[in-house]
């Protein structure tokens, strides 16, 4: 397999992007299991290290993918999706932080409370993805695979900023 193939199929995230029918969902549902992966590691620098870096690996792979594909921002490319689910799930992370409970303890415990939790963090981030608040839409312009990655990390942004306000007016309650 030469370096384009290679790269086209991390960019399509194994072959999830060529599923007919809602590619960015499965996508995500793949990001889930990233930020599964993520927030299960012992050491949280190592995990915020892993989240930041990603994020230039990403740009550079969408944009190689954009070039051997000869498009911009196709809907097969689905890396975007899942290095940004992750952010998603950081206000809920820093609420577990803050109440001193381990997240991928959590997480792996597949509690009603977590599963409702991360339900809604997927769900969240689909609708901002798809509906593109401003600036998630505008976002898309930017030039290469700074276009694919910035409007999902922004629709992560709001996922993860909405998430905490309503984790603090649960616990207000």
């Amino acid at each position: 397999m030469g370096r384009d193939a290679i790269i086209v199929a991390v960019a399509l995230g194994g072959g999830l992007g060529r599923i007919p029918k809602a590619p960015g969902t499965f996508g995500s549902l793949m990001g889930m299991l990233w930020f599964g992966l993520l927030i299960s590691l012992p050491d949280r620098l190592l995990s915020l290290a892993l989240l930041v870096g990603s994020f230039p690996v990403g740009v550079w792979i969408c944009t190689e993918a954009e070039r051997v594909l000869k498009q911009h921002d196709p809907a097969c490319i689905v890396i975007d999706e899942i290095l940004a689910v992750p952010v998603a799930g950081l206000g809920w992370v820093l609420w577990c932080e803050i109440d001193g409970v381990d997240p991928g303890s959590l997480m792996s415990s597949f509690s009603s409370s977590s599963l409702l939790w991360i339900a809604g963090i997927f769900g969240l981030f689909r609708f901002f993805d798809i509906a593109k608040p401003w600036p998630v839409g505008i976002s898309q312009g930017l030039p290469r695979g700074w276009g694919v990655m910035a409007d999902d990390l922004l629709a992560a942004l709001y996922v993860a900023g909405l998430t905490f306000v309503i984790q603090g007016a649960v616990r207000a309650f």
